[in-house]
C-alpha cells in the first residue's frame, strides 16, 4: 500500500491513539507526521505489515516523548489537564469526533488512563478504544498475545470502574451550562449555587503561566465564591461561547478577541459535578484552530 493511502486510511486512528497517550493534540499531530515521514525512508521490503509498523512507531514515539517530558510533568505547576479539543456545535467536527466512542476523549477518561504506565496505556487504548485483537496488539508492542491480555486486565483492574460521562450537547445539558455562564457574568450567587452540587470539583490548569489555584477546589460554596471573586477582574469585552469540548458540553471564554480559557463539564441529574478549566495559553493555541470567536 502506498504511503498516501496509508495516510488517508490510518491517520485518524493514529492521531486518536497519540492524543490519548499524550493528552496533547499538538504532540499527537507532530508524532503522526514524523512517523509518516520516517516510513518513506524505510525500504518497503523491511515493512512486512505497514499498519503494525505505523502503530508501533507511533506508540514508541509517544513513550519516548513522555519519557522526555516526565521531569517537566513532575514539576508542573498546579493541576495538569489534557489539551482540550473542541467543535463549535454547528456541524464542524474535531479530528476525532465520529471516529471513536466520544466518551473516550472526555477529560475524566483521559485523566484516568494517564494513571497507567506507558505500556499499559498503549495496550489498554489499542484494545478498549480501537478494539484491536490481542494478536494485532502483540505485533505492535512486541509482546505475546497472552502477555498483552494480562497487561490489559491489569490496567482494567487498576482503573476500576470508568466513570460514565454525558456526551453531546443535549438540550437539558446546554441549559445548565447556559445558566452557569449567565450567573457567572451577572454575579448571581444563588443561580450559580443551583447549577452545582455540594461535592462539585473544579480543576484549573494555569501551568504556572496564568494565575489559578494550585489545587482543585471542592464544594459548591467555595467554587461559587471563587468565581464571583474573579468576576470583578473580568475585562469589559469578556464574552463566552457554548461549545462541545472533548465530546462534552463546554464554554470558551474570550477577551480582546483572544481565547483565554475553556471549561468542560461533567453533568449528572442536571447539576455540574466536575469542571475542567484550562487557562494555560500554551494549551489554548491549538484549540483556536478548531473553534472560532463568536
Amino acid at each position: 500500500m502506498e504511503v498516501e493511502e496509508l495516510y488517508k486510511s490510518l491517520r485518524p486512528s493514529l492521531i486518536s491513539l497519540a492524543y490519548r497517550m499524550m493528552g496533547s493534540m499538538m504532540d499527537a499531530e507532530d508524532i503522526v507526521q514524523e512517523t509518516f515521514l520516517s516510513i518513506e525512508k524505510v525500504p518497503s521490503e523491511m515493512v512486512r505489515n505497514p499498519k503494525s509498523y505505523l502503530f508501533r512507531s507511533v506508540s514508541n514515539r509517544c513513550i519516548d516523548r513522555l519519557r522526555a517530558q516526565s521531569k517537566h510533568r513532575e514539576a508542573y505547576v498546579g493541576p495538569w489537564l489534557p489539551e482540550p479539543i473542541m467543535s463549535e456545535g454547528n456541524g464542524q467536527i474535531d479530528p476525532l469526533e465520529g471516529y471513536i466512542r466520544k466518551e473516550t476523549i472526555s477529560m475524566a477518561y483521559l485523566l484516568l488512563i494517564h494513571q497507567l504506565s506507558w505500556t499499559e496505556r498503549v495496550v489498554f487504548l489499542l484494545r478498549e478504544v480501537l478494539q484491536y485483537e490481542y494478536e494485532e496488539i502483540a505485533e505492535i508492542v512486541d509482546k505475546s498475545p497472552t502477555n498483552c491480555r494480562q497487561i490489559f486486565r491489569r490496567a482494567k483492574r487498576s482503573l476500576g470502574e470508568i466513570p460514565q460521562v454525558n456526551v453531546g450537547m443535549e438540550r437539558e445539558t446546554t441549559h445548565v451550562i447556559e445558566q452557569f455562564a449567565q450567573a457567572l457574568l451577572s454575579g448571581d450567587m444563588k443561580i450559580l449555587l443551583e447549577t452545582l452540587t455540594s461535592d462539585t470539583i473544579l480543576y484549573m490548569d494555569g501551568g504556572g503561566k496564568v494565575k489559578a489555584p494550585l489545587r482543585p477546589l471542592y464544594g459548591h460554596d467555595r467554587i461559587a465564591r471563587f468565581f464571583i471573586g474573579i468576576f470583578l477582574e473580568f475585562p469589559a469585552d469578556f464574552s463566552f461561547q457554548l461549545c462541545e469540548m472533548n465530546a462534552q458540553p463546554g464554554l470558551a471564554f474570550y477577551a480582546g478577541g483572544q481565547l483565554i480559557a475553556t471549561i468542560s463539564f461533567d453533568i449528572q441529574n442536571n447539576r455540574i459535578v466536575n469542571m475542567y478549566a484550562v487557562l494555560n495559553p500554551d494549551k489554548l493555541k491549538n484549540v483556536s484552530r478548531f473553534v472560532g470567536n463568536s
